[in-house]
């Protein structure tokens, strides 16, 4: 009885999977950061200074999200 075994490996190796895999989470905590730090920079804003912008303060997060995500 023959038995044949065919595994076949793509271009990548895993080490370039891992590096991809790295630099997608590099990237993505670069946009957290941006996230966190918009969002602290408005929440240390009044009320008054988010009106002056043409903010209000329920929209805070919102604003964040769109300039970490959607630049």
């Amino acid at each position: 009885m023959a038995h044949i075994t065919d595994v076949r490996i793509g271009n990548a190796s895993v080490f370039s999977n891992i590096a991809a895999l790295r630099d997608t989470l590099a990237a993505r905590y670069a946009q957290y950061r941006v996230y966190r730090t918009t969002l602290a920079e408005l929440q240390s804003l009044s009320k008054r200074d988010l009106a002056d912008l043409g903010m209000h303060p329920t929209a805070i997060r919102s604003i964040a999200h769109k300039a970490a995500y959607d630049a």
